[in-house]
């Protein structure tokens, strides 16, 4: 064990207990520790109780000139619908890197939504004895990230409808006399956010009074086609009856009756921009150049616009800083963001992967998580990700288990809340070798990008010894630099020692530089067909829809972003029940989106939910608080 003072020694019971006791049957360390083994010193962070700290942005400036520790991302296989546990093997390998190989370490993962902690799914700090700890603090309400992106995202959905409203009455010169009230001399002015607006318009005249009616019109009325709006209210709750709404029926709104619908928080652009963001000015300039709609003639209209985007910055302003908490072996963690990881990028924060960076110093170790598979959360990661943050990792750590190994060599179907079928608790190793085919894609996708590939085998009780080195022989067949059975779940850090060692050899050794998979100078549609070859598609077909989109984006100047695939995470092609590793054939997009204040145009394969439903037997209905000590019971 390492020297350091806030490492816990886990007392390991067999058979695991639930998450939730796990985590409560452990006292936190006062994050001031955690944050002092940083060396972070209390102006660097504000307290918010004794277990979290927000870490201030101005460590950044401070640290600028040190050198940054060794950068890892987790990833997986294409996962069953139970997932093969990437949090879980994100926490237990930074807590063998930081309480057992003596490295200074920072885990950074998502802030978790609360729609699945009440509905299907559950938490998401990991689990067994490898957990961010206070469970309850991290899956809950946190330090208000969501609460903040709910407000300003619903603010911003208010500005568009009542614009409309108002543009619907009144002529140009009414707007904007109500736009450019008079001060208590009678003068007119522009308020700094309208300069933009002005600037965009290429009006360069500083008086309202100046302005020619032709002017007047261009500048007061920004005429939103109602039927192109993208931009929908959210909240934190899977509620299925918000999917699609009606809005606009009080009297008072004189039948401007519009139809539109909910998303779950996490869904809104306002997330991906808190994930892609590097300082408080970079936040500010993408929550303004969200594009809401476009106006009748077929202009973007945006945030700024609107008038809304600096008051959507003060409401993030907070957000902006990363939350820090510790593991179950106190190890320090940087929760920060939680974006979907099909219609956006689904990573955490560029901001505290960065602030991680510098606080481990070089030889220290940074591992971040990305969600779903690593056709999906990886690819984002490194295409996006680090275009955007300008950070290279040196390594790649793919998550696989026999379980799912065997549903892709042609195991029945898993499905979540149903019992395993016999196939998965049973030696079958023809099965995990035909399973491997999509492990070894997954391998040579992610080593193309220059990194160190490390295949991690989260073991399950029922896997024999002969499956686990089937599994191991085939990574190293497709090029992984190690594979590695771990036990973290059921062991902690100790349990993913081995992993530890393989991760540090992995950056040590690290040869090639980042390769993106396409340049950004390409077309939309040249950037699409280089990501679904890299699924096994031969070719993509595109919507009449999706065409049309592609070609107003390109005229609207946004063809030079990257692309963020909206996919099924359950197999590599568009076909959820295609397992394995496919190939030929065509992958359709129904339609194509642009998050352009975050930074990215993401094409729709298929129909993806942004507002979950809950189930007949939701989780809240294990959830309770024991009322004589405070704690909650029943969170997973």
């Amino acid at each position: 064990m390492s020297s350091s003072k806030t490492l816990r020694k886990l007392e390991v019971v067999s058979p695991v207990p639930a998450d939730i006791d796990i985590a409560n049957s452990v006292e936190p360390f006062h994050i001031s520790e955690i944050a002092k083994e940083l060396n972070l010193s209390p102006n660097h962070y504000d307290l918010y109780g004794k277990y979290k700290a927000k870490v201030l942005l101005s460590v950044l400036d401070e640290l600028e000139g040190s050198r940054d520790g060794y950068y890892v991302v987790v990833g997986g296989i294409t996962p069953t619908p139970l997932g093969e546990g990437k949090s879980t093997t994100t926490v237990g390998l930074c807590q063998a890197l930081g309480a057992f190989l003596d490295k200074k370490v920072v885990t950074c993962l998502r802030q978790p939504s609360q729609g699945p902690t009440f509905g299907i799914k559950g938490g998401a700090a990991g689990g067994g004895y490898s957990q961010v700890i206070p469970m309850d603090e991290f899956n809950l309400h946190l330090t208000g990230d969501i609460h903040a992106i709910t407000a300003a995202n619903n603010l911003l959905a208010a500005a568009i409808d009542t614009r409309i409203f108002h543009e619907s009455t009144q002529s140009d010169k009414a707007l904007l006399n109500r736009l450019c009230p008079p001060n208590k001399e009678g003068k007119r002015s522009f308020s700094d956010i309208m300069f933009r607006r002005l600037k965009k318009l290429g009006i360069s005249k500083t008086r309202p009074e100046d302005l020619t009616p032709q002017e007047v019109k261009k500048f007061a009325r920004l005429d939103i086609n109602p039927v192109s709006i993208t931009w929908r209210r959210v909240m934190d709750v899977n509620d299925r009856f918000l999917r699609k709404i009606t809005i606009g029926q009080g009297p008072e709104e004189k039948g401007m009756v519009r139809e539109t619908g909910f998303d779950i928080s996490v869904a809104s652009e306002i997330m991906a921009v808190l994930a892609l963001t590097t300082s408080l000015a970079d936040m500010r300039e993408r929550l303004g150049k969200m594009v809401v709609g476009n106006s009748k003639a077929g202009d973007p209209v945006t945030a700024d616009d609107l008038g809304v985007g600096g008051a959507l910055t003060v409401l993030m302003k907070d957000a902006i800083n990363p939350t820090l908490m510790q593991t179950l072996e106190g190890t320090p963690v940087l929760v920060h963001a939680g974006p979907f990881a099909n219609i956006a990028h689904g990573n955490s924060s560029i901001v505290a992967d960065k602030i991680a960076l510098k606080l481990v110093g070089q030889g220290g170790f940074v591992v971040t998580e990305a969600g779903f598979g690593a056709d999906i959360g990886a690819e984002k990661f490194m295409n996006i990700k680090c275009r955007y943050s300008g950070l290279t990792p040196q390594c790649a750590v793919i998550v696989a288990t026999i379980r799912a190994l065997k549903m892709h060599g042609g195991g029945p179907e898993v499905v979540a809340g149903k019992p395993l079928d016999h196939a998965y608790l049973t030696e079958n190793v023809s099965l995990v070798e035909a399973g491997c085919v999509n492990l070894a894609r997954h391998i040579t996708n992610t080593k193309a990008y220059g990194v160190n590939v490390v295949v991690a085998v989260n073991k399950f009780a029922t896997d024999s010894e002969a499956e686990l080195n089937a599994v191991r022989n085939a990574a190293l067949a497709a090029g992984a630099y190690d594979a590695v059975i771990c036990t973290h779940h059921a062991h902690g850090g100790k349990g993913a020692v081995d992993l530890g060692i393989a991760v540090q050899r992995a950056c040590e050794n690290v040869t090639q530089p980042l390769k993106f998979l396409y340049p950004l100078d390409i077309s939309i549609k040249e950037k699409i067909e280089a990501i679904a070859r890299s699924y096994g598609a031969s070719g993509v077909e595109y919507s009449e829809q999706a065409e049309k989109q592609i070609e107003m984006y390109s005229q609207q100047g946004f063809s030079g972003l990257p692309i963020c695939m909206a996919k099924t995470q359950y197999s590599f092609s568009h076909n959820a029940s295609e397992k394995g590793a496919p190939t030929g054939f065509v992958l359709p997009i129904r339609d194509v989106r642009g998050s352009i204040g975050a930074g990215f145009i993401y094409p729709l394969v298929g129909t993806m939910s942004t507002m979950p439903g809950l189930p007949t037997r939701p989780c809240f209905y294990d959830i309770d608080v024991d009322t004589a000590t405070g704690k909650v019971i029943g969170l997973s």
